[in-house]
């Protein structure tokens, strides 16, 4: 690939830099485990967001797509990162307990996805950068396809298509039965959505999902998270305001640091941690980065570590 950037097959100074940390700073250990605020809160925004879907049917379409794009893109993308967090069980002590709430929180985003994401997103941590295992990455035909601006414009609109095929074509694994468990609740739960709420209620929920993690501000945490935009780093974070909206996933040097802890306690290892992080690159903004991404010829589709 053209502009990937080369390093070691040592992993990105994580586990040098959680060693560090935790050797200055061992109270961090404490912070270890799933967090019992999380589940209470994201069972609220669940039933928000069904509440909001059942609001949905009663709006002319015009207005019916401003609450897709600005409530239910940003409430399915902040449960998808509630599904991240279950698969660090992060939620509950029982590995099992996490999986069956992820498909629990999954069912608004309408595409079933939470116990595949699970399977191959520890991936993504072990293989940080193996361009075959990490299925982060993206695929060599999407970065042909997806060149200058328009073409990552296009890139950025299509993420949640591209984001959910490409550990198939990337790293296919044996189908679990969570999995198929998933599938059925999944659609289960659409058709049930359908015939009691019809077309309107549908389109607000998956909408908001391809709106949500598509061309949308809380989005861009997949393009700042690992683009390239430094040469010294691999991993980036985001210290500004809409980490509120996302179970503070910006903050993710610190979470590849520590994948232990949970996304509310996060901002805590940053306070502790402050000497260490403030050393490396950081961003302020998710637009910016979404600008960036699209006008900055630099920053290409292909502008990852990839060893």
């Amino acid at each position: 690939m053209e502009n990937n950037f080369l390093w070691s097959k040592e992993k990105e100074p994580h586990l040098r830099r959680q060693k560090t940390i935790l050797k200055e700073y061992p109270e961090i250990k404490d912070l270890y485990g799933y967090d019992y605020r999380t589940k209470y809160l994201v069972t609220l925004v669940w039933l928000f967001q069904i509440w909001m879907s059942m609001i949905s049917t009663e709006q002319n379409w015009s207005t019916l797509f401003l609450l897709t794009f600005f409530i239910s893109g940003t409430i399915n993308n902040f449960l998808s990162l509630a599904i991240h967090e279950c698969s660090h069980n992060l939620l509950f002590q029982s590995s099992k307990a996490n999986e069956l709430y992820s498909i629990f929180a999954n069912i608004p985003i309408g595409v079933p996805m939470a116990i595949s994401f699970k399977k191959y997103h520890l991936d993504h941590h072990y293989y940080m950068g193996d361009s075959r295992k990490d299925v982060d990455i993206p695929t060599d035909i999407e970065t042909r396809i997806f060149k200058g601006r328009f073409g990552k414009f296009m890139f950025l609109v299509c993420n949640p298509i591209l984001y959910a095929l490409r550990p198939f074509l990337k790293n296919p694994k044996p189908v679990q039965f969570l999995e198929i468990f998933n599938i059925i609740v999944q659609f289960s739960a659409n058709i049930l959505i359908y015939n009691y709420l019809g077309e309107k209620a549908i389109f607000y929920l998956l909408g908001g999902t391809f709106l949500g993690m598509g061309f949308h501000p809380i989005a861009a945490h997949f393009v700042s998270e690992h683009y390239v935009s430094n040469k010294t780093q691999e991993t980036y974070s985001y210290y500004g305001i809409l980490n509120w909206l996302t179970l503070n996933v910006g903050y993710h040097n610190e979470h590849h640091d520590f994948p232990k802890i949970s996304g509310f306690r996060l901002p805590y290892v940053n306070k502790l941690a402050k000497s260490h992080y403030n050393q490396i690159h950081f961003y302020d903004s998710w637009l910016k980065v979404i600008y960036d991404f699209i006008f900055d010829p630099a920053i290409k589709v292909t502008s990852r570590v990839n060893r």
